[in-house]
């Protein structure tokens, strides 16, 4: 541990002052949401984190620390692959170093590259059962190191902590707010994979292309212009055209 770095003690009362600050929420919801923005704020290098639940054979995203992470969250969920997915039901910690050269999730890797984000974290979380995962992004790579990991840890634990605790917490106006959140949720997901399939559709018309020549000049502009995928499929659907530099 470097002299720049937190002793073993100031970490144990930074955690006691925030699980103390966590649980003053009335709601497993507002307790969530202060996860993922203590996450974000306190983990060296997150630039966007999220909480991925699972219920039953299904997962959303109901709360999230800035809406890139929510975006990046449905292409996992989309392709049934990606970090979150992968702490759920294989590894309790899933960290990539560098997304542009990590081969284990050959068609999420690039749509989180082309929204920015080259590290990632995820940590399961669990109570009784598996219930979900953290998930931390990082523009940078080789974004977390070893007490960054211990930290994005322990706001795991708190997180499982809470949700563990749901079936005292949550009320019945708890769970609408939550439908509607994943309804919310599920409909820009759906609007963002019909844009980039129009913008897709473009190019096999008027190019040729395959479905995976067209995603892949869509993925490769993104990431020279340095546009977010959606936005640039919106404007090729608008304009029939690829943005110049």
């Amino acid at each position: 541990m470097t002299s720049d770095e937190p002793t073993y003690g100031e970490l144990a009362s930074f955690f006691a002052e925030i699980a103390r600050t966590l649980f003053v929420e009335r709601t497993v919801e507002g307790t969530l949401q202060r996860v993922v923005d203590f996450a974000q704020a306190t983990v060296e290098g997150c630039d966007a984190a999220s909480i991925s639940l699972m219920s039953g054979s299904e997962i959303a995203t109901p709360v999230c620390s800035d809406p890139t992470a929510l975006e990046i969250d449905f292409f996992q969920y989309e392709y049934g692959e990606g970090p979150c997915l992968d702490a759920i039901t294989q590894e309790p910690m899933l960290y990539s170093e560098d997304l542009t050269t990590d081969e284990r999730w050959p068609r999420f890797g690039p749509q989180a590259v082309s929204l920015g984000m080259r590290s990632l974290l995820s940590c399961r979380l669990t109570s009784d059962v598996t219930l979900g995962s953290l998930n931390l992004y990082a523009e940078l790579p080789r974004a977390y190191g070893a007490v960054d990991r211990t930290k994005a840890l322990i706001f795991a634990t708190h997180a499982g902590i809470a949700l563990g605790a749901a079936g005292t917490l949550a009320d019945t106006s708890d769970l609408l707010k939550s439908e509607i959140r994943r309804a919310e949720n599920l409909e820009l997901a759906l609007l963002t994979r019909e844009v980039i399939g129009q913008a897709e559709g473009i190019f096999i018309e008027r190019e040729r292309l395959t479905p995976e020549q067209a995603f892949d000049v869509l993925r490769k502009a993104s990431q020279n212009l340095n546009l977010r995928l959606r936005d640039l499929a919106q404007y090729v659907v608008d304009t029939g055209e690829v943005p110049e530099k």
